[in-house]
Order: C-alpha cells, then sequence, then structure tokens
C-alpha cells in the first residue's frame, strides 16, 4: 500500500512538472502601458497636463509600433480628445480616423467627433428682437 501511493505521489509531481515546463506565455493582445491610467486622470482633471498626456501617448505609441503592439481600443480616439482641447483639430481627425481603421465598429462614433469638429461652430450672437 505505501509503494502504491508513493508511486502516485511522484507521477503526479511528474505531471506537474511536464505539464509546467511546456506551459507558454500568452502575450497580451494589446499594448495598454498607462492608458488607463492618462484617461483617468483626464477624468479627474488631475495629473499630468493635456500636452504631457499627449507627449506620453504618442511615445507609448512609437514603442508599440517598434515592438509590433498593437494599440488598445480607444487609445487614439482618447489621443484625438486630447489634441482637440489642445486646438489641433487637424491632429484629433488624424487620430479618429486611425481610430476608424483599427477598430471599425468605432466608425459610427468616429465618424460623428469628425464631423462636429468640420461643423462650423454655431453662432454666439443672440437672435434680434423684431418688436
Amino acid at each position: 500500500m505505501k509503494g502504491r501511493t508513493l508511486h502516485r505521489a511522484v507521477a503526479v509531481v511528474a505531471l506537474a512538472v511536464l505539464s509546467t515546463g511546456c506551459a507558454t506565455r500568452i502575450e497580451p493582445l494589446y499594448q495598454w502601458g498607462n492608458f488607463t491610467r492618462l484617461q483617468y486622470d483626464v477624468l479627474l482633471r488631475s495629473g499630468a497636463s493635456p500636452v504631457t498626456q499627449v507627449q506620453l501617448m504618442e511615445l507609448h505609441a512609437a514603442k508599440g509600433r517598434g515592438g509590433n503592439g498593437a494599440l488598445p481600443p480607444g487609445f487614439r480616439a482618447h489621443l484625438g480628445m486630447l489634441k482637440l482641447s489642445l486646438g489641433d483639430a487637424e491632429g484629433a481627425k488624424s487620430a479618429w480616423q486611425a481610430e476608424k481603421a483599427a477598430f471599425p465598429e468605432a466608425t459610427h462614433y468616429m465618424d460623428r467627433l469628425l464631423k462636429n469638429v468640420d461643423a462650423p461652430a454655431a453662432s454666439t450672437k443672440p437672435k434680434e428682437d423684431p418688436a
């Protein structure tokens, strides 16, 4: 009986060692970096300035391209919003077009943002009273 228990224990340990030795590390689908933290900072209106955030995000994007890593959903959209807040409408449009290309399911939302940027600003001049 003792011999059987010992053989079972050895077999279980050997199986565990073999199964973990063959395991491969699964790479993440997207390179998130500090993207979620930057989004949170924008919502709280704290942390790094929009200029610094744009620089950090562009640095992360460049690093991702160098390592063949995919940027996560919303990354380019967020970058576009930051660029628009800094007055860079063309940079925002470019980022939103890139988001559409990377994630076709975002097309409707990106088109709406693009349309709003292209729309002429509504006049804030009060209407004259005809009386």
